[in-house]
This record gives C-alpha cells, structure tokens and sequence, in this order.
C-alpha cells in the first residue's frame, strides 16, 4: 500500500486521470492535482477533500518544478504525449524522482527512449512511458509468454474490444500522430519502424472463447512497437484490432465513454490475444477485462508501487514488460485481468 505517499498526477482532471486519482488513493497514496486547467482543477479538488491541486504547465518549467515538490513519483496523463512527455520528465530528472506515462503514442514513446535512456541510465533515474492499456499489457503480456525463450521470430498482438468509444485525449494524440507522420501508417518490420502510404488489410483472427473468430484490421499499429522491441528481440511486431472498434475509434461522431457503474467505467470489454512464435514453436497469453481506460489505473499504479519499494529490474528508460517481473505484475492485476498463457 502506499503508507500515505504523495503522487504527482499531471493531467489529474482527465478522463484517465480521474480513473488513476482514484485508484491511487484506494491504494493508501495522496495524490498532489496538477494540470494546465485551474479551473478543472479546482473543480476535481472539490470532489476530493484533502487533495491539493497544483497547476502547471509545460511551457513554464518552474511551474512544473512547483507541481512536484515533495512528490515521490510523478504520473503524466496528460496528452498529447508529444508536447507533455519531454517536459515532465525533465521536471522529474530535476526533481530526482521517478516518471511514469501513460502515452498511447507511437511517435512519442519512441522519442523518450530516444531521446533520455543515455541520461536516465546515467543519472540512476526511473523512466516508465507507455504504462497502460496500449504499450504496457501487451508488452507484459509478450514478456509472460516467452517465458524461458530469449528471442522470438514474431510477435502478435490482437485487440478484441467490444467498442470503442474515444476520450477527448485519444482524439487529440491521434490526431497529432497523424500530423507528424504525414498521413502514413507505421508498422515494425525487420526489426524497425516503418511507414507506409498504402492501405491496412482486414484478415480473420482466431481469438480464443468467448470471443472467438473476428475481422481484424491487420496492422493496426499501436504503442506495443515501441515498447516489445525495446527489450525483446522480435523482429516482427505485429498489433491488430476488431473492425468494429477501429471504426468507431476514427468515426468523427462517435461519442465519448459513457459510465455505466459507480466507478466510472463504461461497459466495454477487451480480449487481448498476444502470439509469440519462434521456429515451429507457438506461445500465448490472453488477458481479458472491462474499459481500457479505467483498467489502465491499476496498470501504472501497481507500477508506481514496485517502482517505490525497489521490485525493479532496470533503471533508466523501460518498458514494463523489462522493468519489471511479468508474470507477477499479471498476477498482481488478478482483481481487474483475467490472464492465462499456455
């Protein structure tokens, strides 16, 4: 638990946000508000008696320094990730404490390994991007699987969600994605990122019960590119999703989630089917569960927990999947993702 240790939370009055306020304070830990809006600030402080809120904004650094004063770890949630990443974490290099995101972004988790695993490394310091539903479970559930294997020839990672109904944020990243790639689509091939002008094909995926059998969009890239290859060496990461939720998630009239319970959370639901494939010799992890965003808060707050009482592997830039035990990390999520690997 967290023995009433204050956490930083950037972005605190967004839809994640909300869901990572919560569950950090479920959890035994303070959270200090902080964002760029004082009003949406004030207004969540307000439901939160005892919390503090704090504004800040990336464009003034000492702002930020103010905002994570006193603060053991800082969680980013604040997108697009490709303007707040860089200025956060140098706020908590400064701060000398560690930094986690939950950035969905392709481009944007690949400039901070790019840009701060030599400085990281160098100043002993935590970096975790990419610690949620897209880039972090897959990247645990790809390490789970391997289990002994030290590399692999493939890996696939198949998305089964029931909707997909984006937040504000999801469409802002997305849209910033696509403006720094120029309309092109990424994939990873050959052991690196490439784009492509060319059109994704929809194929049948054998997802396990009860899902079973559905179209899927063949490359639809997402974060686990960046985050898989970062430690493992597959050459061929491969991310797909269900037609439906790949409609609705570029559909400019689809509306945002709608909470359906006393927690927030909407009624969707996730199969995540993850193949590791060496030779001849298949390997899979199959996770399921309820609202890709709300169960991204116990995702980075189980990470914030082993980050502070040292069940590390690494330090500098990692991913999840390297940073920390998989298999146990999955364990530990047993109340919010049903997991099996064989």
């Amino acid at each position: 638990m967290g023995s009433g240790q204050t956490i930083a939370v950037f972005g605190a009055y967004g839809h994640t946000g909300r869901f990572v306020v919560a569950e950090l304070r479920e959890r035994g830990f303070v959270p200090v508000l902080s964002g760029r809006d004082a009003g949406k600030l004030q207004e969540l402080a307000a439901s939160c008696p005892g919390l503090e809120a704090r504004p800040a904004s990336v464009d003034d650094p000492a702002s930020l320094d103010r905002a994570l004063a006193g603060a053991a770890t800082v969680i980013n949630c604040a997108g697009p990730f490709a303007a707040t990443a860089a200025p956060v974490i140098e706020a908590a290099l400064r701060a000398g404490i560690p930094y986690v995101d939950v950035a969905a972004e392709i481009e944007a988790n690949a400039d901070t390994f790019a840009d701060f695993t030599e400085r990281a490394r160098a100043a002993g310091a935590v970096v975790v991007p990419a610690m949620a539903f897209f880039g972090a479970l897959g990247d645990l559930l790809t390490t789970a699987a391997m289990g002994d294997w030290t590399s692999a020839d493939e890996a696939h990672v198949a998305y089964g969600l029931s909707s997909w109904q984006p937040t504000g944020g999801t469409r802002s990243a997305g849209a910033v994605s696509r403006q720094r790639r120029g309309g092109a689509r990424v994939v990873y091939r050959n052991g690196r990122l490439d784009y492509r002008q060319d059109d994704a094909a929809t194929l049948e995926w054998p997802f396990p019960d009860p899902l079973g059998p559905k179209e899927v969009v063949g490359e639809f890239t997402m974060a686990d590119v960046v985050t898989i290859p970062s430690h493992l060496p597959i050459p061929e990461v491969r991310t797909y999703m269900t037609v439906e939720a790949a409609r609705e998630v570029s559909a400019p009239d689809t509306p945002t989630p709608t909470a359906v319970d006393e927690q927030g959370r909407s009624a969707q639901t996730f199969l995540v089917d993850v193949v590791v494939r060496s030779g001849g010799t298949e390997r899979r992890a199959v996770a399921s569960g309820r609202d890709i965003y709300a169960v991204t808060a116990p995702l980075v707050v189980e990470a914030v927990d082993r980050i502070l009482t040292g069940r590390t592997r690494t330090v500098g830039v990692a991913s999840a999947g390297e940073i920390f035990d998989a298999p146990d990390f999955l364990r530990a999520l047993s109340s919010h993702i049903a997991v099996s690997t064989h």
